[in-house]
């Protein structure tokens, strides 16, 4: 078993726990091998050291301590020397103190070639001789004691002894190495030795329970123990494809970093050891303007830098912390033990300091920065999904805010145990395909054609029947969920757009955004990919947004806007006049529509102030050359008022309801007077019942 504690060339700071712990067990450590070599007779080793058989053993056991056996991928799990095998079966044979001596001659080789710090040889010999010294100590109970002038010879007889004294060795090891690593860690022995002595167990009963088999061929026929290399080999093989296996289930292919899988298990793990004075801390962690370098020098450097990342990130956290890759530009951190929030900032921000470092590659310097949003256990969150869905909410804050990090606020989410529920459920509805995207169309008031449809999202609850968009559209914006659910509809109205441009309606459909789809580098890349595969031209789709979104001087969300453009991808500017756009922001958006808001356009008709805002703002839209379309169209007097206007387009019951697809494709044929135009015949008297 080997000791992790130390991942760098460094030794534990003086006074601490963890050296106290350390320099205890080397000096018992060196006390036992001191003690075991005076025991042993010069002579006696110089004439055993003329036998080939000695050096044979010590060959086999130098060899099989500079190389161990994987048996998981887990950091906290070492691996397991094959030196074990033959360092027991010498003790068997030949007694304590030539054990002792070849494994400790065995670790500073080890210690030598691979360049390990003093500290952590010096404790794996001491750790390895009270092993030894153990299972000795179980032998001489039971009346075995052997030495180079009298070698000992097992026989089935003593099973028994071999086996206790097997345990004692194991479990010696286990105990001091787990001892280490949970000091290292912060982290319970008990917990450690589970994570460590299982995996670990059944390759010690292999190798030590091969031992007496190796004393048996010593003693008649020497030249032969070399062959049990060939099993070793096997073992060895065969734990390490195990070990490939497992590190590919629960790593990042990319980055080599623990996944979501892997994250799960150990945030599990960390809340059920959780100590009542500690917290448990998860940060989600999102690079800003990374898809600038994807776009720029391409994805095999957006790759290297992705990698670099990942290498600053897991040398800016403490011993026992986990930095896992979700997926994109998107890394979690985990905290098993955080003393409380303050604390939890300050890893934070040396996280993102870490991250602000310039980063040069291929000739370029590329400056990075990230958004990381933090969430404790229990303060926020009992369990692994609302933890990650509360970081998730503060990292959108932090980067909403451009703060950097931010802390998760209650005050600022509005997710209540029923909501949270909610939202497990639109997970799940996600998944099965139980949302539906309706149809409103959008028709020209001057001519009665059909200018486009707007998709609107409808969720039949199996339990709460049809839940409002206005509920569940707020709860994923919030959560981790609104990528998928944009990435959801916007596969739904790609798919539908293909079926009506490839039957001659060639009807643009509209689609609601988000402020974290705009926030993300994503969405471009998504719809390029999506109009591709159904052969669609850029105008077969156009995307609202709020006039919030737009006008809040993020520079991350105009970079994904001129990506879209650029694209040639049209945009709306949604709900217009709730909010604060002045003209020349207006002037700067790259739109080419503005939808008046409802609450103006229902009121035309009884109120004048609000009939001269809506006017302004068709004048003002008319005046920079874009498309004016009024939402919340109820009545023949509404429509005509807005006619009036100039206003170009409305959208609104008076014209049709929201339909599903089949429902709406039929409404459209029925309104088209040829296979490439839809048009409706709009007439002042049409009723709402339309």
């Amino acid at each position: 078993m080997t000791d992790p504690t130390d991942t760098r060339d460094t030794g534990p700071r003086v006074g601490t726990p963890l050296w106290a712990f350390l320099a205890g067990i080397t000096v018992i450590g060196f006390t036992a091998l001191v003690v075991a070599m005076l025991r042993l007779d010069a002579v006696l080793l110089v004439e055993m050291a003329r036998t080939p058989l000695f050096w044979v053993l010590a060959v086999l056991v130098i060899l099989g301590e500079l190389r161990p056996v994987m048996v998981s991928s887990a950091t906290a799990v070492g691996g397991t020397y094959p030196s074990t095998m033959f360092t027991f079966a010498v003790l068997l044979h030949l007694g304590l103190p030539v054990a002792v001596l070849m494994q400790a001659v065995a670790v500073t080789m080890n210690g030598i070639v691979t360049r390990r710090s003093w500290h952590r040889v010096m404790f794996n010999i001491a750790q390895s001789t009270l092993a030894l010294t153990a299972a000795a100590v179980v032998l001489g109970t039971f009346g075995i004691v052997p030495s180079p002038a009298m070698p000992w010879m097992p026989t089935g007889a003593h099973l028994l002894p071999i086996a206790l004294a097997g345990i004692a060795y194991f479990a010696t090891r286990a105990t001091l190495v787990s001892g280490a690593v949970a000091l290292h860690e912060r982290r319970s022995i008990m917990r450690v030795m589970k994570v460590t002595a299982g995996p670990q167990s059944l390759v010690y009963a292999g190798l030590l329970g091969l031992a007496p088999l190796v004393v048996v061929v010593m003693n008649h026929s020497p030249g032969l123990v070399p062959l049990f290399v060939a099993p070793l080999a096997a073992v060895y093989f065969t734990a390490t494809l195990s070990m490939r296996r497992d590190h590919q289930a629960m790593h990042d292919e990319l980055t080599g970093l623990p996944n979501r899988k892997m994250l799960i298990v150990s945030t599990e793990e960390a809340l059920a050891e959780a100590r009542q004075e500690e917290r448990v801390g998860l940060f989600l962690l999102d690079l800003d303007r990374f898809k600038e370098v994807n776009d720029t020098m391409g994805h095999p450097v957006g790759d290297r830098l992705l990698q670099m990342v990942a290498h600053r990130l897991t040398h800016s956290v403490r011993p026992g912390d986990v930095v896992a890759r979700l997926g994109g530009d998107e890394f979690a951190v985990l905290l098993p033990s955080i003393r409380d929030a303050h604390a939890a900032r300050e890893v934070a921000a040396r996280l993102r300091a870490a991250l602000t470092e310039p980063v040069r590659l291929e000739g370029m310097t590329f400056d990075m920065d990230g958004s990381v949003g933090i969430a404790l256990y229990p303060d926020h969150a009992p369990d692994f999904e609302l933890l990650l869905q509360r970081a998730d909410v503060a990292m959108y804050l932090a980067k909403e805010g451009r703060t950097g990090v931010e802390l998760y606020q209650p005050d600022k989410d509005r997710n209540s145990p029923e909501r949270l529920n909610l939202l497990g459920d639109l997970r799940r509805a996600i998944d099965n395909r139980e949302l539906r995207l309706h149809y409103q169309p959008k028709v020209s008031l001057g001519t009665g054609t059909v200018q486009g449809v707007e998709a609107l999202l409808r969720w039949r609850h199996p339990v709460r029947g049809p839940i409002a968009p206005s509920e569940f559209v707020p709860l994923a914006e919030q959560s981790y969920l609104m990528r998928q659910l944009t990435a959801y509809v916007l596969e739904a109205a790609l798919e539908q757009a293909a079926l009506w441009w490839h039957t001659g309606l060639r009807v643009q459909i509209s689609i609601n955004i988000s402020a974290r789809d705009l926030l993300g580098s994503a969405l471009p890349e998504q719809l390029e990919v999506g109009l591709a595969r159904y052969g669609l031209p850029p105008t077969a789709i156009q995307l609202e947004v709020t006039e919030r979104i737009l006008t809040g001087d993020q520079a991350y969300t105009q970079d994904t806007i001129k990506a879209l453009a650029t694209l040639g991808v049209p945009l709306a500017l949604d709900d217009f006049g709730t909010g604060y756009s002045s003209l020349i922001r207006l002037q700067r958006l790259a739109v080419s529509e503005v939808k008046i808001d409802a609450s103006f356009v229902r009121r035309i008709a009884e109120s004048e102030d609000d009939a001269r805002i809506v006017r302004s703002i068709v004048d003002l839209v008319r005046s920079l050359g874009l498309r004016s379309v009024a939402e919340g169209v109820e009545s023949d007097e509404v429509a005509m008022r807005l006619a009036e206007m100039g206003c170009d387009v409305g959208q609104g019951w008076l014209f049709g309801r929201p339909l599903p697809a089949a429902e709406a494709t039929i409404w459209l044929r029925d309104h088209s007077e040829s296979g490439d135009e839809v048009e409706f015949g709009y007439q002042p008297e049409v009723s709402r019942s339309a």
